[in-house]
């Protein structure tokens, strides 16, 4: 069992239940899946940016990408339906714990001028989307071998019915939001 998930079971589902008054232990709110999606805008004039993207995204996460396609065509961008422009990645059970854990500790603390997370970036239904400007604060990426510099959105899904409950479930997992 992942060091995240036995902090939630021991710590945090106990916390929950005093601070929230929960009548049933099925009522706590848990993290349901990590999304982690890399929009690849650029790939329009060159093809093997999502190649490169693909590759990033799987050496970070551990789990192989889906590639997404553009559903309609702008002619402004030049962009034709069925055009590869992204990449995404479901993570659950096991890998969910050890990418939330690896986030946490390792990765956000490497970013520069690293003060905390926005406590804002809630989406009112108890989900969280945290933006990253490049996939170099991942250990896991060699800097003398990225193509392209690619940032990403992490979203955390939770079972929390507000904001509130939310912000305290990732607060409790050791979240470093800005105070």
């Amino acid at each position: 069992m992942s060091r995240l998930k036995e902090k939630y079971i021991s710590e945090v589902k106990p916390a929950m239940q005093e601070k929230f008054n929960y009548d049933n232990v099925m009522e706590i709110p848990k993290i349901e899946k990590i999304s982690v999606n890399m929009g690849v805008g650029r790939a329009v004039e060159d093809k093997k940016l999502i190649d490169y993207a693909v590759a990033d995204l799987a050496t970070i996460t551990g789990q192989k990408p889906v590639v997404n396609n553009a559903r309609r065509s702008v002619s402004n961008f030049k962009l034709r339906a069925g055009m590869p422009i992204g990449c995404k990645v479901t993570l659950r059970g096991k890998r969910m714990y050890d990418f939330l854990d690896k986030l946490i500790s390792i990765n956000l603390p490497r970013v520069r001028d690293f003060r905390g997370i926005s406590p804002e970036a809630f989406d009112g239904r108890g989900n969280y989307t945290l933006g990253v400007k490049e996939q170099l604060i991942f250990p896991e990426i060699r800097y003398d071998q990225v193509q392209h510099v690619q940032g990403m959105n992490i979203t955390i899904v939770t079972t929390a019915k507000s904001d509130e409950e939310a912000h305290e479930l990732l607060t409790l997992m050791g979240m470093p939001f800005k105070r």
